[in-house]
């Protein structure tokens, strides 16, 4: 019997400022036990981008010191640089040009300035602030942002080549608290959209992916994990799994049930 066909992940890549890429689970790179755990979990996640927090990764300011790079070449994986602590436009633009300093010249950045040092809510001021600046220095900028349509608008129009709402706050694991929200910016958005904060286990990536998200980008609930190995593996099937989902098409929800099998005919 021949199967049906479905896009594979080469066939339905996801393409960001221009490249393409299998994967559509971006991990980061702290808060794991050491260098073997974090890339351990990456394979196991099946990430193609990993982001790196600059101001708290050494990956190559400190020669006597682990180097990330020994373990995450970006011969292997796309770095994605990104702004986490910031809390000024000031300081993430700084940021952003120091990791193009280290990385020879590499424009691909992860934009997020905070506005709440305990719910790490972002300053949507000071983000477009930024971004625009960035933008116009020539960096590829994929943008941590609220869940705000209008902003999500905005942040594309000045050129942002992703835009990420949040569906929790960072690290919390509550899942996908905003739906409605997400959706209203995955149908009107002409970039990806990529959920970042606030997965905590496979089911939230799932639905992400269900609603028509692009990606997900997931820290604390791999590396926060009693297993973070296997709970990188889960949460790339489960990435997989909404993503054809969402290509496949659900079925309208209905109040009352409705027979699996036809009736017509039945004696």
């Amino acid at each position: 019997m021949n199967l049906p066909e479905y896009p594979e992940p080469a066939s339905d890549p996801l393409v960001i400022a221009g490249r393409t890429y299998r994967s559509r689970l971006l991990t980061g790179t702290g808060k794991f036990r050491d260098l073997d755990e974090t890339r351990r979990a990456t394979e196991a996640a099946g990430a193609e981008i990993v982001t790196v927090a600059i101001r708290r990764t050494n990956i190559g300011q400190d020669p006597d010191a682990p180097n990330l790079l020994d373990v995450l070449p970006p011969d292997r994986y796309t770095l994605l640089p990104n702004t986490a602590g910031c809390y000024t436009a000031e300081d993430a633009l700084r940021t952003c040009r120091l990791a193009r300093e280290l990385l020879d010249g590499h424009t691909l950045v992860k934009l997020e300035v905070l506005g709440d040092p305990k719910t790490l809510f972002p300053d949507v001021v000071q983000t477009l602030a930024a971004a625009e600046t960035l933008v116009r220095e020539g960096f590829q900028v994929m943008v941590y942002t609220s869940d705000d349509p209008i902003v999500a608008r905005q942040l594309e129009q000045i050129g942002c080549v992703a835009v990420m709402p949040l569906a929790a706050p960072i690290g919390s694991g509550l899942g996908i608290q905003n739906r409605w929200n997400l959706l209203e910016i995955v149908e009107n958005a002409k970039v990806p959209v990529l959920v970042d904060a606030g997965v905590g286990t496979a089911s939230d990536a799932a639905i992400a992916m269900e609603l028509g998200c692009d990606g997900v980008l997931m820290n604390t609930a791999i590396a926060g994990a009693k297993d973070p190995v296997r709970m990188a593996r889960a949460m790339r099937l489960a990435v997989e799994a909404g993503r054809d989902a969402f290509l496949a098409g659900r079925i309208p929800r209905k109040r009352h049930a409705s027979a699996s099998s036809p009736i017509d005919g039945v004696i």
